[in-house]
């Protein structure tokens, strides 16, 4: 079992960056998926970015692909989602989530973080 704890979330303006993280507990961290998720008020939350055990494959939604970049740090049990070119689209509640599969549906992670707010201001 993973426990995962988000930090990062503020307020930013249109075209800034931001750097979420995602710290994990457990000795077991680097045997899991790990992927980003976001969730707008009233939506569906959706994939953003996931990455493997080892971190040498990467996956990334079209709406992000090119302005975010998901990295891990297995010594350090973090997984990071480096966001920039930030739209008020982007604004939402991401996610930190653990899984088996390498994979963009969120029924295949097993473990959940409480999630971060990023907002981005026009």
């Amino acid at each position: 079992q993973v426990q995962l704890v988000e930090s990062g979330g503020t307020v930013v303006q249109a075209g800034g960056s931001l750097t979420l993280s995602c710290a994990g507990s457990g000795r077991t961290f680097g045997h899991y998926v790990m992927g980003w998720f976001m969730q707008a008020p009233g939506k569906e939350r959706e994939f953003v970015a996931s990455i493997t055990w080892g971190g040498t494959s990467r996956f990334y939604a079209d709406s992000v692909k090119g302005r975010y970049t998901i990295t891990r740090d297995n010594a350090k049990n973090t997984v990071d989602l480096h966001m920039t070119n930030l739209k008020p689209e982007d604004t939402a509640v991401y996610y930190c989530a653990a899984g088996s599969a390498f994979t963009r549906n969120k029924s295949d992670y097993d473990y959940w973080g409480q999630g971060t707010q990023v907002t981005v201001s026009s």
